[in-house]
Formats: structure tokens, sequence, C-alpha cells
């Protein structure tokens, strides 16, 4: 039987199947190969002892390992006008590391009614990033939003004080406490705030990720600088058009992409975070780039 995993914790993992959810444990060939199943992950059952286990995890679009999520295609980065202000370079660095990954970053804008929001939709006008701005007296954006999350997987990130929390409520006003109620189900009331859970809204699935601020903006979302480039993908036009192989578009002669930018068709906000992630990871050699780590079981 096929199905994927809307919650693990304990060594229990949870797997909604055509015939709804099943408890199972997974086998220990798993643990040997150092692969740990999470949520999100397509499996297939099988019975042994008369038991439930998870025999075989598909192979995965992508994976997370805090929070540990797989198989992600959307995430919806909340940023607030003020209280807290936006960083462009924070959103650039979460939106360049779902890229990597193979996700679809999509921008989020609230308290829109404490301040405007021209300069963060500027900031994102000439990227192929989405921007949404919210207004929960009109209910503008939050049809947006659903059409994002139907026949998807998403997740939602964002600082705390962004307004995840109000954001989500509003999308899904009995969504706290379905939540809760999963987690006291499935987890038995242990660890219900660190555990990702997945439940299905608009047509799409949505991981709710407590604690999901900061990604992997370290070591574990590590873009070498080779890579980096491919992260911001309103470059992409103008890759390999530049006058030098392995050009890092910062400072050398006939690069297309800074001709790009001076003709203004790409953003100088998003252009500086991309320097700035360069500089970050421009003198990390191969040896000491941290691996792709799996989540532990």
């Amino acid at each position: 039987m096929d199905g994927y995993i809307i919650k693990g914790i304990g060594g229990f993992y949870y797997v909604k199947t055509p015939d709804g959810v099943v408890e199972c444990k997974a086998r220990g060939i798993f643990r040997k190969q150092k692969r740990s199943p999470v949520a999100g992950d397509q499996v297939t059952l099988a019975v042994e002892n008369g038991a439930a286990v998870i025999a075989e995890i598909a192979t995965r679009k992508n994976v997370f390992v805090r929070p540990p999520v797989a198989n992600l295609d959307v995430l919806f980065l909340v940023a607030s006008t003020t209280q807290p202000s936006p960083s462009t370079l924070v959103l650039d660095k979460l939106s360049a590391i779902a890229v990597d990954k193979g996700v679809q970053p999509v921008i989020v804008c609230t308290k829109g009614d404490l301040a405007e929001a021209d300069f963060l939709e500027k900031a994102y006008a000439l990227s192929t990033i989405p921007f949404i701005r919210i207004d929960y007296a009109t209910g503008e954006g939050l049809d947006a939003v659903k059409e994002w999350i139907s026949g998807r997987l998403c997740a939602f990130c964002g600082n705390s004080g962004v307004g995840k929390s109000t954001l989500l409520n509003a999308l899904l006003p009995e969504a706290g406490r379905e939540t809760a109620a999963i987690s006291q189900k499935l987890g038995r009331g242990r660890h219900t705030t660190r555990e990702v859970t997945i439940f299905e809204a608009f047509g799409g699935r949505i991981a709710d990720t407590p604690g999901f601020a900061s990604l992997e903006a370290g070591r574990a979302g590590f873009i070498p600088k080779e890579n980096l480039e491919h992260a911001f993908p309103e470059f992409g036009p103008y890759l390999g058009q530049c006058q030098f192989t392995g050009c890092s578009h910062r400072s050398e002669k006939g690069c297309a992409v800074r001709a790009a930018l001076a003709e203004g068709k790409l953003s100088q906000t998003r252009y500086d975070s991309y320097c700035a992630m360069y500089d970050e990871v421009k003198d990390v050699k191969d040896w000491e780039q941290p691996r792709r780590q799996e989540p532990k079981l």
C-alpha cells in the first residue's frame, strides 16, 4: 500500500493512505543506510509480524533537515512591512536555498496597513519570485495564496513577529484546532510543538512546521559559489553571455549580468544580495563544503 508520511515522532510514522492513516515503524535497513523517513515522504507499506512497516521510500524531489520535511513544492516567505522591518538579504538567502532545492519561493507581504509595501514589491518586481500582498480587512491576497497551495505541498517560513500565525489563521480559521487535534491524536501529545505535521487544504497540502524561521541558512543550506548564480533565476537569460568563462558577475569586464543590472533589467537589491552571498562562500574549498545532510531517525 502506498501513501505519504504526515507525521513522524518517537520512531513511529503516520502514513496517509487511501484507506486512512496507518501507524507504523520503518524497516531497520533504513538506519543501516543512514536514511530517515520524514514528513512528506512518499512511501510503500508492507506487513511484517502482523504490523505495518515502511518498506520503501520513493525518490525525493528534495529534503530539508531542519525542519525535517521532504518533497516541498512551494515555500511561502512571510515578510512584514514593519515590526520587524524586512531584510531583503534574509529573504534572498531563503529564496536561494528554496530554488537550489527545487522549491518555488513565494513572498507574502503582511502588515501593509502599518507601512507601505512598495519597497518590498519593487525589490522583487524584476525577479521571478511571485509577490503577494495581504490585506486582512479586504481579504486581498488570500485567494492568491490558496491558488499556490492547490495541488502542491507547501510550507510557511518567516521570522518571529512577521504574522505567520495570523496569516495561517486567516487562511484556515480552524487550522489551529485541527492541527492541535491531529498532533494530539497522532503524537499522543508528545513534543507536539516541534514535529512537522502535514494536513490537506485547498486541494493541496500544508506542512505545519513549528520553528520554521531561519530555514537552513547556515551549513545545511550551503550553496557553492559556482551554483549561486542559478539560485537567482532572473540571471538565467544572461548566463553564458559573459565575456569570460566562470564569471562571478561582480567585477569582471564584459559581464552580461552587470550589463543587465546597469540597464535596469535586474533588481539592485537582489544583485547586492547575490554579491553578499558570493563573498560568504567564495573562499570555501571543496573539501570544506558541508555534505548534504539526511534527517536523523
